[in-house]
């Protein structure tokens, strides 16, 4: 039996092709412990019920994905243009979804630096993140900043390390602000086990897939079948405190072996598997040591 420390949850994103109800339906049947909400994917005249029905089919929300997540633009979303109208976005999220996500991290992250000014879009990022902290507070939830890999500078972040991540965190100095920890994104970062044990509780999302030199940034694998040594940051995450759900995040579309054209459900039992074994393979490993 698997001695796997975390609930296994699923973002939506990694069934993209599903709508919201196949999503609950199905996750359910796959005995998946959590889900991470896209909140596009939700009707808005239906999201109280759908959400509801979430929870009624057994599965805790572990994390919000919402429709507008960072502050300058970026290419998943560029609209709205502006960044008090972004950070606005944001803050409607929050407010909207709260009621029925008690609890639960909403995921951002910067936003691509305008004419490449990272030292602006930091500094913006704290400003207004010291604003949204306590918001989120008296709501009941937290917002957890996720670094991005490389391939997505100035596209879409202006970090892209853990410690840049806690560096932000530690200026904006709220506890309602932690971390969102993508394998995927910082695996190749120096000393990444070392980081993800520095985050300690700050650590609020995990989500997991595998890599492969992509084809595009919409290009990611079951965990177990890339390059990311899974084993070892996942034995990090449970030494640095975190107990929460280790969620299936994959982005796969535009590539000739695409994963949202096969079978899913597939996907998610094996993504289940490949955690599992990556967990129970690296611990026999150090006893063995």
């Amino acid at each position: 039996m698997s001695s796997f420390p975390f609930q296994y949850g699923v973002n939506e994103f990694t069934t993209q092709p599903w709508s919201f109800e196949e999503d609950v339906a199905r996750y359910a049947a796959l005995n998946v412990d959590a889900i991470e909400i896209c909140e596009a994917k939700l009707d808005p005249q239906r999201t109280e019920q759908q959400l509801r029905a979430a929870k009624q089919a057994g599965l805790a929300i572990s994390a919000v994905q919402p429709k507008i997540r960072t502050f300058f633009s970026s290419k998943m979303a560029p609209e709205p243009e502006g960044i008090e109208a972004r950070v606005s976005a944001f803050a409607q999220s929050m407010r909207t979804l709260s009621p029925h996500v008690e609890g639960a991290p909403f995921v951002m992250n910067t936003g691509a630096p305008p004419e490449g000014n990272m030292q602006r879009c930091l500094d913006e990022t704290v400003h207004h993140l010291r604003r949204l902290a306590p918001l989120a507070a008296d709501l009941g939830v937290t917002i957890a900043i996720e670094p991005l890999n490389p391939t997505s500078i100035n596209i879409e972040t202006a970090i892209w390390t853990i410690d840049q991540a806690l560096d932000l965190l530690d200026a904006v100095g709220h506890e309602a602000c932690g971390l969102c920890l993508d394998y995927w994104n910082i695996w190749q970062q120096p000393d990444c086990a070392q980081a993800i044990r520095r985050a300690g509780r700050r650590l609020m999302v995990v989500q997991a897939s595998d890599w492969r030199t992509p084809y595009s940034g919409m290009d990611r694998l079951i965990p177990g079948s890339g390059s990311i040594p899974l084993g070892e940051l996942l034995h990090a995450t449970a030494e640095a405190g975190f107990r929460g759900a280790c969620t299936l995040e994959i982005f796969s579309s535009g590539v000739p072996d695409s994963l949202y054209d096969q079978d899913l459900s597939e996907v998610v039992h094996q993504g289940r598997l490949g955690l599992e074994r990556a967990w129970n393979d690296y611990r026999s490993a150090e006893h063995s040591v």
